[in-house]
């Protein structure tokens, strides 16, 4: 992986950058599961200190990302079938709290873009094309939490996405074996072009809860690399 380099004018503390950085490497698998970061050496990597590479280092630890071991010091843990259960229990949950406000807010606007990127997914679904579907279906379901004005909601659910980016890559090939859960992404953008609340609620319920089951199943199939 390489790493940014920290720009002087950054007004976010050195630790939050730091952090920011290895949880992405972490997450991504750029520093797989099982290694060790020793202080010295990922210091020198993101050309900082010591002391803000800990402050990092203790907020994975409170995500869960990293674990210290005895005699071996921090290591990265891998993900679990329960981790990833969890993670995407709490994004089905925001986004359920947050339908009332997409309702309310949509615009003509918001709509054709909506349909704009269906287009694009149709084309991929067609093709069966998974590595294009995939940040197809990201840019799809982010269009459409963001037209809440939910903000601390909508920081939660931006908080899961990488996590929801890298868990969505293992499964997404039995998404797009799955068809009736693109053509679900139709019926909900005519549920929210006629502002039908309800039945946008229990489309989406239907529809998070069959994407993290096929998530699970994937996952348990293939696991995380």
């Amino acid at each position: 992986m390489t790493y940014m380099p920290f720009d002087a004018n950054e007004s976010r503390p050195i630790r939050d950058i730091a952090y920011e950085q290895l949880k992405h490497a972490i997450i991504s698998g750029d520093i797989p599961a099982g290694s060790r970061i020793v202080e010295t050496a990922y210091a020198d990597k993101l050309h900082i200190s010591r002391t803000p590479l800990r402050e990092a280092l203790r907020k994975l630890e409170r995500d869960g990302l990293v674990e210290y071991v005895l005699h071996r010091g921090v290591v990265v843990r891998a993900f679990t079938i329960h981790d990833i259960d969890e993670i995407l229990t709490i994004r089905n949950a925001m986004m359920m709290l947050i339908l009332p406000s997409i309702v309310e807010n949509v615009t003509p606007e918001a709509i054709e873009k909506l349909k704009s990127i269906l287009a694009e997914m149709d084309v991929a679904q067609e093709r069966a094309d998974a590595e294009a579907l995939a940040p197809l279906n990201r840019t799809f379901h982010s269009t459409m939490e963001h037209l809440s004005d939910k903000r601390r909601i909508l920081s939660v659910i931006d908080s899961q996405e990488e996590y929801i980016i890298r868990f969505a890559a293992v499964s997404i090939a039995s998404i797009v074996r799955r068809s009736n859960a693109h053509q679900e992404h139709h019926e909900m953008v005519k549920f929210l072009e006629e502002r039908d609340l309800e039945g946008l609620k229990e489309l989406m319920h239907r529809h998070l809860e069959e994407s993290k089951a096929t998530c699970l199943a994937a996952v348990s199939q293939n696991r995380i690399k």
